[in-house]
């Protein structure tokens, strides 16, 4: 299931873009060229999902679980199918290329999505592919595309605040919102169909390059999302649909007093009485988009972390059982492959251990981790890991290992990585010795964020998990990509063969 390989971690909205953020147009293509050409097997994203300003954009805390981002919509990919003028999708000014401005993004985007939808209604191009994908998906489509409706009208997508009718969802009351609101539906929707046509259509390109995407599920959904609203039985909310329970881990290497994440924590015992439908629909999605799909917080399919709602930190919670060989077993048997990664970061008992032994997940090391205390038994140095794992140098919840190196790493953990690595180096190679001990462990995937092969220091740090807000808005320039290392990275990806 995983072929020994090198891949790059790259977020599409991190790509350069005459648009103020990476989409799946030109750039994504040119990108997929770089990895092939550099021979990498691998092209890992972050959720794809939209965010929004109320939660720091983090594409952890969508609208949808579903649902994919329409600010990835390349414009230049509509304009080539006629749908926009060449002269409307100008260059974004940008004060900073190297950081995204969603609320300019989302002024200058939706307007020309708006015009190319009301282009396609004039046209006679693929309305019966978008009346297929409208009924292929109307299990999530339907009600997404309601929800964002609502929303827009009521000035808000906290749900339990809406009209009750609309709250508690009676049919009387969508049926007006949907007679009155059909085009502005179908208009979602249109939306939704380009974003998963341009996303098949790169995700084709990569597989002729032999290049497999990973994807990555973020274990819990929004609250402020259709999946809560359409199935509040599947969570902890009280009678008028607010949580009674929420997400988080305990302290950590992260945070001294936990991480409160703040999603509706699921009600298992309802899950298990459908049989998991909602998850098997949500894996289905998934693997359609990805070939491979990172499980962010595995643990919490083991065991959860429950904070009761209105705690302010995460430090007073506890930890839920979950039943985890049904709903495993459930997705084993319905999926013919089920090709995961187990994200095994933190806290992590012998229970989840034993788990992903058993069924086969691979875990995730990373590098940075290796060397905080003197000890030759840390599971993180290279030395240490089974074969079935992933490699990373640091990931996106990490600091870059620039930043690393300059910020967080001490001097006892200098001499530590000096002494593992047998020299001492300058400083300003070290990063590429860094990636080096990836490429060359035996685990079978080693995986290196672009920032890491840029040499790019703490100010292309993509997020950190401590804070809520001014995370998720480094991109590249297109001067950066254009920099990236070929032929030496391409050399010692082949001499660990990869």
């Amino acid at each position: 299931m995983y072929t020994r390989g090198s891949g790059v971690l790259m977020h599409i909205t991190s790509l350069p873009s005459i648009h103020g953020i990476g989409d799946l147009g030109p750039q994504a293509y040119r990108f997929a060229d770089y990895l092939s050409d550099v021979k990498q097997k691998y092209w890992q994203m972050l959720p794809l999902n939209a965010g929004n300003p109320t939660n720091g954009e983090s594409p952890y805390f969508s609208s949808s679980a579903f649902a994919g981002n329409p600010l990835l919509i390349s414009l230049e990919l509509l304009a080539s199918e006629g749908l926009l003028d060449d002269k409307e999708i100008s260059p974004i000014k940008c004060d900073d290329e190297s950081k995204i401005s969603f609320e300019e993004v989302r002024s200058f985007k939706f307007p020309l999505l708006d015009k190319a939808y009301l282009n396609w209604q004039e046209s006679k191009k693929q309305k019966a592919e978008f009346y297929s994908f409208c009924n292929d998906n109307s299990h999530w489509l339907d009600n997404y595309a309601l929800f964002i409706i609502i929303g827009e009208k009521m000035g808000t997508y906290t749900w339990h605040k809406w009209p009750r009718p609309l709250r508690d969802r009676e049919s009387k009351a969508l049926k007006e919102i949907a007679d009155e609101h059909c085009q502005q539906i179908e208009k979602v929707k249109f939306f939704q169909f380009l974003f998963f046509s341009q996303l098949k259509a790169l995700k084709k390109y990569c597989h002729n390059l032999k290049i497999s995407i990973i994807g990555d599920l973020p274990i819990y959904v929004s609250y402020e999302s259709t999946d809560v609203w359409e199935n509040k039985e599947l969570f902890k909310l009280n009678e008028d649909g607010i949580p009674v329970a929420i997400s988080g881990v305990p302290p950590d290497y992260f945070s001294e007093t936990g991480q409160l994440w703040g999603n509706p924590v699921y009600n298992w015992d309802n899950l298990s009485a459908s049989r998991y439908d909602w998850w098997i629909r949500r894996m289905e999605m998934l693997f359609l988009q990805f070939d491979i799909v990172r499980i962010d917080h595995f643990r919490g399919l083991v065991q959860y972390w429950e904070v009761p709602a209105g705690e302010e930190t995460a430090i007073n919670g506890k930890w839920v059982d979950v039943p985890t060989s049904d709903f495993l077993d459930t997705m084993k048997s319905h999926f013919k492959t089920f090709p995961v990664i187990a994200e095994d970061l933190g806290i992590i008992t012998p229970d989840v251990v034993e788990v992903m032994n058993r069924y086969g997940f691979p875990g995730m090391k990373i590098l940075q981790f290796a060397f905080s205390e003197d000890t030759s038994d840390n599971p993180y140095l290279p030395h240490n890991y089974p074969r079935n794992s992933l490699v990373y140098t640091g990931t996106h919840d990490n600091n870059t290992t620039v930043g690393w190196i300059k910020n967080d790493l001490d001097k006892k953990g200098m001499k530590r990585v000096c002494q593992y690595i047998g020299f001492t180096p300058q400083e300003d190679d070290l990063p590429e010795h860094i990636i080096r001990l990836a490429q060359s462990s035996v685990a079978d995937i080693a995986v290196v964020p672009v920032q890491d092969l840029l040499k790019l220091d703490e100010k292309a740090r993509m997020n950190h998990p401590a804070y809520k807000f001014g995370n998720w808005r480094w991109r590249a320039t297109r001067e950066q990509i254009d920099s990236l290392p070929k032929d030496k990275f391409a050399r010692m990806v082949s001499t660990y063969g990869r």
